[in-house]
């Protein structure tokens, strides 16, 4: 936590939550007809924001957020920070003994206090007036900042219910930014199947051929130069946005650790999504769960990084049933939402066979992960072991990288095999004998014969 950023957003908010508890009265008093010298809900001036750096001010002034854009903003925020402020909404309706339908919200089964919805928005800023209700119904839909941000959402949870009964919902990725002062990176869940993934590693620790690495330099130099190649030459009048490759070779490459390196260089999130994992048996939820994923990733700057691809992008099947049909329609929504997402996406799969051919012409770079030769396996063998070991007088890394030939990755596990045998032993020596054990493992693993 970012404790000075967290005092002064606490100060802001507190400015803004009075702002919003004056305005709520001023409704209240216009719509049930009371005495009051206000004529209009807007005569209750917001917080002076010029000279407040608190991360909370400071992305109302980034966006320029206007009167209605501020008051929904700290309507979903209050809830979280002083939710007894909406305490009036509570209020019956004696005529019809129930709660006024104008105001939306409704308890929550744990929470003790008043939940908002769009309707209770709706309510503050709007009144009786149809035309500024209008107004605030562009202001929660998918074209604006708010969504397109995924800052503020409009959260329904029945399908037939009006689009104004859903609650007004405050993402975790703000809400951690205007209280603790920090940004949220979201986990892995149901409802966000995708995981942060990063190294400690280096380019120097990436053992893979020059050829690999000249391929590479085309991304790389996209991720620097891209943006403004688009803006300054006119690309995107007939370019697509982003930048697509597909990685494709045997397990244990370095695709996944490339894909890594590639974010720490250029400072951006890498989020793996499994599609063997995502890929769901009932129709319809694949493209709402990746949905919600490019609807965060797409103003994150964030590398997509679809693993197991072929789980949804193999061979399509003749379409001989409705699932069959469907199934297709899932692959062309995805294929859709790649093709219009303004980062970088890619795509790793063990056999590049498996894929439809028809999805090549939508990368612009296809690479092809080999198997480390013997220099490069030698180099893997040296690098992997910790410098606190050492090594029987028999462990000769040119014969066995010359003997046997395996991946990084396996390379990596067999390296944890003879670790962990000589922790156990209390011991830093590297046995031979456990090195070939341990290269028996991963070839067994690859249904290989091992002599």
């Amino acid at each position: 936590m970012d404790i000075n950023n967290s005092t002064l957003n606490a100060d802001s908010i507190l400015l803004e939550l009075n702002w919003l508890r004056s305005v709520i009265q001023c409704r209240f008093d216009l719509y049930w007809h009371n005495e009051t010298s206000l004529t209009d809900i807007h005569q209750v001036l917001p917080p002076d924001l010029t000279n407040d750096n608190s991360p909370y001010a400071l992305t109302i002034k980034e966006h320029n957020f206007d009167f209605e854009e501020r008051i929904i903003l700290i309507l979903a925020l209050a809830t979280h920070v002083q939710p007894q402020i909406l305490d009036i909404f509570f209020t019956k309706n004696s005529d019809y003994n129930k709660d006024f339908t104008e105001f939306g919200g409704f308890k929550g089964k744990i929470h003790n206090g008043f939940i908002p919805t769009a309707e209770t928005a709706a309510f503050i800023l709007s009144g009786n007036s149809l035309d500024q209700r209008f107004r605030i119904l562009q202001i929660l839909n998918t074209d604006h900042l708010f969504y397109k941000l995924q800052m503020i959402t409009v959260e329904n949870s029945e399908t037939n219910e009006p689009f104004f009964s859903g609650i007004l919902t405050l993402s975790k990725e703000y809400l951690n930014l205007f209280t603790h002062g920090t940004n949220h990176k979201p986990d892995y869940n149901a409802n966000f199947p995708a995981k942060l993934i990063e190294t400690k590693l280096d380019w120097d620790d990436l053992i893979i051929s020059q050829e690999i690495m000249d391929e590479l330099e085309e991304l790389k130099d996209w991720m620097i130069h891209g943006e403004e190649l688009m803006n300054s030459w006119g690309l995107k009048k007939n370019v697509k946005p982003g930048y697509r490759a597909l990685f494709y070779g045997p397990p244990g490459t370095g695709k996944t650790l490339t894909a890594c390196l590639l974010g720490k260089s250029a400072q951006k999130d890498v989020y793996r999504i499994d599609l063997s994992l995502v890929v769901s048996k009932y129709i319809g939820e694949t493209e709402k769960n990746l949905g919600k994923i490019f609807d965060q990733a797409v103003n994150k700057n964030w590398i997509l990084f679809f693993d197991e691809a072929d789980a949804l992008f193999g061979k399509r099947t003749q379409t001989s049933s409705s699932n069959d049909r469907y199934a297709n329609q899932e692959v062309s929504y995805l294929l859709q939402k790649i093709e219009d997402f303004p980062g970088v996406i890619i795509l790793a799969t063990n056999l590049k066979a498996n894929l439809d051919e028809a999805f090549a012409r939508r990368f612009q770079n296809m690479i092809y992960f080999s198997m480390p030769e013997h220099s490069q396996r030698i180099l893997l063998w040296k690098n992997a072991f910790s410098t606190f070991t050492s090594f029987e007088p028999t462990v000769l890394f040119d014969e066995i990288a010359e003997k046997y030939e395996i991946s990084g990755g396996a390379i990596t596990n067999v390296v944890r095999y003879c670790s962990l045998k000589a922790f156990k032993r209390r011991d830093k020596m590297i046995k031979k004998n456990d090195i070939l054990i341990g290269i028996k493992k991963e070839l067994q693993k690859e249904g290989k014969v091992v002599r």
